[in-house]
Formats: C-alpha cells, structure tokens, sequence
C-alpha cells in the first residue's frame, strides 16, 4: 500500500480519505507524511478513528458523506459487513443476488450529513491526492468536486461499471489525462499510465469475477 501511494504522495501533503473506514488508508498516508482529512459518516467507523487518531495532529476527522451537494441523505447499513454500508440504493438494488454479494444484507439505515468535495477544499485546503470509496455513490462525490487535483482515485465495482464509466467521463471533463488502476487490494497497479479511452476500454472488458478496484487519475 506505502509503495502505490508513494508514487502520488509526499511528505508534507494533504490527502483526503473519502470513505475512511476504520483508516487503514489513513495509516499509510501516515507513514508517507501526509496530512489526512479523514471522511467517514458511520458512527461506528468513526469512534473508531477518533480512537486511533483523534490526538494526532496530521489528521482531521470529519463525520460526514460525500455528494454532489450539500444536505442529508439517509445511509443504508450492513452491520455484518460495514465496509459495503451505501449512501446510494442503486448500489444496494444492483448487489441484491448478484454473484459474489449473496451474503450481502443492508438490515438498518441512519440519516447522515452530506458535504461536497469543494467544501473539504474550501475548508482545509487543496489536496495532493483524493482516495474515493463510496460504495457506488462515487460519481455524486466527483460531481461536487469543480477543480482538478493533482491525483485522485475512485473505487470501481462490476456491478455497477456505469458508475465508473461516469467517474472516467467527469476526470476527462475535469482535465485529467492518465489514468491506471488496481484490482481489488492488490495494491499493485495493473499497467502503465495510459489514457481515458483505454482505461475505459479494460474496465469495459473486465469480468464480472473481478468484483472491484480502484481506478487512478493524474492531471499530469
């Protein structure tokens, strides 16, 4: 994880964790030097950062969802598997019976705050690097983003390629010109850099079995 992000990362940036979890990216931005935002709605998630961070300096909390616009919106909860609670129902209706998701079961619900990413960056500042993992409601996230960063990564499914497909479409109108990606957490990149219309073309022609990654934009 410290040698993929190490080649979007220095000491002394700033990187927003969209999507924190329980801050295993947190950690290794860390380790790199850099300052995080960490951005998490879930209660839970949340105590769980503040246990692990809230006394660190280099890293600011913030117990929100990510959108297109700012409000509340109501947050669909797998409490046996948390790292798959969804803001977005598509996300939720596209996984019911899907192979691979049959487990799956989204059996509570909380009503959570919605920034947008321009307001993190009105806030705290111009980021070296946004991380994006918002169980399908990453296009939203992109829409409440106006400028481009340096680098950003937004998380993929296959059962919802289109919402990938539309975060591609928003980085090129945003000016982004390499992208890459990584399948599930192998932390390893599967290519050289290459261009929108290709990385399109591989997560167009990708199985189903691949089940989910991370796809990398840099705007230069």
């Amino acid at each position: 994880m410290d040698q993929l992000y190490g080649g979007l990362i220095r000491p002394g940036d700033l990187v927003f964790d969209v999507g924190a979890h329980v801050g295993d990216r947190v950690a290794s931005f860390r380790r790199l030097g850099a300052h995080v935002v960490a951005v998490e709605p879930q209660r839970a998630m949340v105590r769980t950062l503040q246990l692990l961070y809230g006394r660190n300096r280099s890293v600011t909390i913030e117990a929100v969802a990510v959108g297109q616009a700012a409000g509340r919106i109501n947050m669909l909860i797998n409490a046996d598997n948390p790292t798959v609670s969804s803001v977005s129902r598509a996300f939720v209706e596209a996984a019911q019976g899907a192979p691979g998701w049959e487990a799956q079961r989204w059996n509570e619900s909380i009503d959570v705050e919605v920034t947008t990413l321009d307001a993190l960056i009105a806030k705290h500042g111009v980021p070296a690097f946004i991380k994006i993992d918002v169980e399908g409601f990453e296009a939203e996230a992109l829409a409440g983003l106006s400028q481009a960063v340096p680098a950003l990564s937004f998380e993929f499914t296959t059962i919802q390629k289109d919402v990938a497909l539309a975060c591609i479409e928003r980085c090129v109108a945003m000016g982004y010109a390499r992208f890459n990606a990584a399948l599930g957490e192998s932390q390893a990149l599967v290519a050289p850099w290459t261009s929108a219309s290709e990385i399109t073309r591989w997560l167009t022609e990708l199985p189903h079995s691949a089940n989910s990654g991370d796809i990398y934009a840099v705007s230069s």
